[in-house]
């Protein structure tokens, strides 16, 4: 039988009203094996929270947003596709809802994420994709209102609640697993967007390049607008067909490795015995692209799960300082690297 109030559910469980309140919104304050169980029974006895009620007592909606713009031909890429994924299951497990906001192509982001936060219907968001100067965290931080970015600006005086992956890590270990490998011309085909994680994945890689001081290294970089997949083969077919081809290319992250296979097998070169490719972020495909593609797990899924916990902190608790975080990501080695073919050659 249903359980229609909170009172049914209380009565069913002999817990008070408060506690089963309090268990359903993951409050910490209540044992986890009593959020357990009054989780299994809300879910048992199809117990759904009056979302009006609850706003009317805790004046919370009970609601995180997220604002989506579309930019291509596709809502959700792979990234996003995980990201969304694990914020609503991080969101779920502490008694909240994400709620999606668009932005259609011409239309501003900014605009849309003012709307959510405006109207009252989230009670904190997230932000992902994060410019170099970004409007966004600029009206929050401004505003008052709970976020947590995914990412980070390049000021870093600026004090806010984020979690990043370390690119620059990952790019310098790329430049450093490659190098040992005898490669020595190196290409980077990246995005003209000026998003903070493309700055600081390049800085990774330059500053690696640096600190070998070889002069004998050299790096060629092919660039194109995120979203215009044209642009983006035409790049990677230029640095692919030029005199003096790179030996090892480096995507900015996986979509972006994943072209560079794709035109270097029409080209009919080898994977990895003519080019080697390392991307970023280990989306789904990546592992079902032949040869299989060597990358950096970012854990997508699970640093969403972390940036909802983040966020639920922030719009329960407003800690005094900011929630920060930097996860080192995983090299995956696959098939899409090896020796330069110099190297190989004389083996």
């Amino acid at each position: 039988m249903r359980a229609k109030t909170l009172k049914e559910l209380a009565t069913r469980l002999d817990i008070s009203i408060t506690t089963v309140s309090r268990a359903l919104a993951g409050h910490e304050q209540i044992a986890l094996k009593t959020r357990q169980r009054v989780a299994e029974a809300a879910l048992a006895y199809g117990y759904v929270p009056n979302t009006a009620a609850r706003t009317l007592v805790s004046g919370r909606s009970g609601f995180v947003g997220l604002v989506l713009p579309i930019r291509g031909p596709n809502l959700v890429d792979s990234f996003l596709g995980e990201f969304v994924t694990g914020l609503g299951e991080g969101l779920v497990s502490r008694g909240s809802d994400l709620i999606l906001a668009t932005a259609a192509e011409g239309q501003s982001e900014l605009s849309v994420l003012r709307h959510v936060v405006e109207s009252g219907r989230a009670d904190g968001v997230v932000i992902t994709r994060i410019a170099e100067i970004d409007e966004r965290l600029a009206y929050l931080s401004k505003r008052g209102f709970p976020f947590v970015a995914h990412g980070r600006l390049l000021d870093e005086t600026t004090s806010y609640n984020w979690l990043d992956t370390d690119g620059a890590y990952a790019f310098g270990e790329a430049f450093e697993m490659l190098y040992s490998l005898g490669h020595r011309h190196f290409g980077l085909v990246t995005i003209s967007e000026s998003m903070t994680f493309r700055h600081l994945r390049q800085d990774g890689l330059a500053q690696a390049i640096a600190r070998r001081g070889d002069r004998s290294v050299k790096l060629d970089i092919a660039t194109a607008p995120r979203f215009d997949r044209g642009a983006r083969v035409e790049a990677t077919n230029r640095m692919l067909h030029s005199a003096a081809r790179p030996t090892a290319i480096i995507g900015l992250f996986d979509e972006l490795a994943l072209t560079v296979m794709e035109e270097a097998a029409r080209a009919g070169l080898s994977i990895p015995r003519d080019l080697s490719v390392i991307g970023f972020d280990n989306v789904v495909a990546s592992a079902y692209a032949p040869p299989g593609l060597t990358t950096f797990d970012a854990s997508i899924r699970q640093a969403a799960r972390e940036i909802a916990e983040m966020l639920i902190q922030v719009i329960e608790q407003r800690p005094a300082t900011p929630l920060t975080r930097l996860l080192r990501p995983a090299l995956v080695a696959r098939a899409s690297h090896g020796p330069a073919p110099q190297v190989q050659s004389q083996s």
